[in-house]
C-alpha cells in the first residue's frame, strides 16, 4: 500500500489529543491517523497486519521458558532473546524484521550472538550453513525463486521469511508459522552446539518437523 501526502483541516484540540495517544503508543501522529482512519473504512493496514502477526508470536513465545519476547505495538521488528548452555552462557538474540512492501520475502530473521570465543563463534558458523544446506535440500523448492535468501558472516544469520507458493496465512497462523520456526531453530542450534547432536541427528529432527505438518516460512 502506497502513502501520499495530503493536506487536513483539523481542530487543534483534536490534534493535541492524537499527539498524546501516538505517544503512548510509540508511533507517530501520521501513522496512528492512519490506521483510525483505516479501521473506520473497515481496512487492514500493512502496520495493523504486522502487529497482529507480533502479538501472536509474543502469546506464544510468552508459553516458553527458553525465549523470552520483546514486543513494542507499531514496530516493524520484535525481538526475542535465548540463552545459550556454554560456559557463561552467551545472549542469543532473533531479530524478526517485517516488510512493509513485501516482494518474493514478506520479512527476515536475525539470529546474533556476542561472544569473543573463536571455537564458539565457528561452531554458530558451521551449524548456519549446516541449517542453510537442510533448507535447501528439503524446503527451498517449496518457495517462488529468490523468496529464500540468506547471509552468513560474523556469528550472524540473516534468513529471509516467506510463504510458500500457493499458500494464504492469516497473520494468526504466520504468527504461529514463525514463533514454531524460531523455537526449532533455537532448540536444534543448542542442541547441536551443546554436542547432544550430530548432524545426522539434526537432519532428522529438522525432517520429523517437517513431516509434522508444520507450516513453512
Amino acid at each position: 500500500m502506497n502513502k501520499s501526502l495530503y493536506s487536513l483541516m483539523l481542530m487543534d484540540d483534536v490534534v493535541a489529543e492524537i499527539d498524546k495517544m501516538a505517544l503512548r503508543e510509540g508511533t507517530s501522529r501520521s501513522n496512528l491517523v492512519n490506521q483510525i482512519l483505516a479501521e473506520y473504512v473497515s481496512m487492514t493496514t500493512p502496520e495493523m497486519r504486522i502487529d497482529s502477526i507480533f502479538r501472536s508470536m509474543e502469546k506464544l513465545m510468552s508459553q516458553t521458558e527458553d525465549l523470552v519476547p520483546f514486543f513494542t505495538p507499531n514496530q516493524l521488528s520484535m525481538s526475542m532473546k535465548s540463552s545459550l548452555e556454554y560456559k557463561y552462557r552467551p545472549t542469543i538474540k532473533y531479530v524478526v524484521q517485517m516488510y512493509r512492501v513485501p516482494d518474493a520475502a514478506i520479512g527476515e530473521l536475525n539470529v546474533n550472538i556476542r561472544t569473543q570465543s573463536e571455537v564458539l563463534l565457528t561452531a554458530m558458523e558451521n551449524f548456519f550453513r549446516l541449517w542453510k544446506r537442510l533448507e535447501d535440500a528439503y524446503v527451498a523448492d517449496s518457495f517462488e525463486p529468490n523468496a529464500l535468501r540468506y547471509e552468513i558472516r560474523d556469528s550472524k544469520l540473516v534468513r529471509t521469511i516467506a510463504i510458500p507458493k500457493g499458500a494464504n496465512y492469516t497473520s494468526e497462523e504466520l504468527g504461529q508459522a514463525i514463533s514454531a520456526y524460531v523455537k526449532l531453530f533455537d532448540s536444534l542450534m543448542k542442541a547441536y552446539i551443546g554436542g547432544r547432536l550430530t548432524n545426522a541427528q539434526l537432519e532428522s529432527a529438522f525432517v520429523n518437523y517437517l513431516n509434522q505438518g508444520n507450516k513453512l516460512i
